[in-house]
């Protein structure tokens, strides 16, 4: 391990204790790993930070997108998922790969109204996608970033702004997509023009659909699995790459829905168990009536 991270440190590269932490995760996962071959994949370099893989499923994911026009990645907060996607398209723009970059987020509420949000609409959904902004800021001058969303080279917008649109030399990124109804998803997917390249992302543990309402990204994964032209990743939550806790805080959930699931399970088969017990006396007792008439 030491050894990888001196070569590291000789390219001229930073090594802070979270890459440390990162690299031990690694060869624990892939004892053979060569980590030039994952740090040197530089996506882009912002005005505050230069943005590459910084484990092996981030690397897969983006090799992953690299070979498919539509790529869906299925994962927990601070997997980079979208963070990766966005730096990807930053770098193909800056390659003239594309002609523009969109952005997109359902605008679900997550237990809040839009309607208590002061301002016009645009003021109601710009905390939505504030996050997509955020992330720009990191990969390129905001000032530059600004002009360029002004002149509608990047645009963030809602997914309803994508209906009746056709998407063609476009880098497109759908964030938070587990919030999208089937119908949503379909339209979305069906905005897929020439020249583009369509990544969808989303943690299915963080719905905020309605009850019972299927999400469009869970039916997507479904559905869409024997195209082999379209990718799919799946993040655990070992891949978090944020602070150690929010890997420990996902694990702590994903316990808790399993435990959670596991007694729901148990109690409909006791209920079923029950159910079955009252039916079958009932049966026999109208069976003796009609031996007697």
């Amino acid at each position: 391990m030491l050894e990888e991270l001196y070569k590291v440190l000789e390219s001229g590269k930073a090594v802070a204790a979270a890459d440390v932490r990162h690299v031990i995760g690694m060869i624990c996962e892939q004892p053979d790993v060569q980590l030039k071959d994952v740090y040197e994949n530089v996506l882009t370099r912002g005005s505050r930070k230069i943005v590459r893989a910084k484990n092996l499923a981030q690397k897969k994911y983006v090799d992953m997108i690299r070979k498919h026009d539509v790529a869906i990645a299925v994962g927990p907060a601070g997997t980079g998922n979208t963070y990766l996607a966005m730096a990807m398209a930053v770098a193909a723009l800056q390659r003239k790969e594309v002609s523009r970059i969109i952005l997109t987020r359902p605008a679900v509420e997550a237990g809040e109204r839009l309607g208590f949000l002061p301002g016009d609409l645009a003021d109601k959904v710009d905390p939505y996608m504030r996050p997509l902004y955020d992330a720009l800021r990191d990969m390129m001058d905001m000032e530059k970033a600004t002009r360029l969303i002004e002149r509608g080279t990047i645009e963030v917008a809602p997914l309803a702004f994508m209906r009746g649109r056709t998407l063609n030399d476009s880098f497109v990124i759908l964030d938070e997509a587990q919030n999208t109804t089937g119908e949503q998803m379909k339209m979305f997917l069906t905005r897929l023009g020439d020249g583009s390249q369509v990544v969808i992302t989303g943690d299915v543990t963080q719905i905020d659909l309605p009850s019972h309402t299927e999400s469009g990204l869970v039916e997507a994964v479904r559905v869409l699995r024997s195209i082999r032209e379209i990718g799919f990743m799946r993040f655990e939550a070992s891949d978090v790459v944020r602070h150690p806790l929010v890997q420990s805080i996902v694990q702590a959930y994903d316990r808790a829905g399993r435990e959670k699931a596991r007694r729901a399970r148990s109690s409909d088969r006791s209920s079923q168990g029950a159910a079955s017990s009252q039916e079958s006396p009932a049966r026999g007792t109208g069976h003796e009536g009609g031996g007697d008439g």
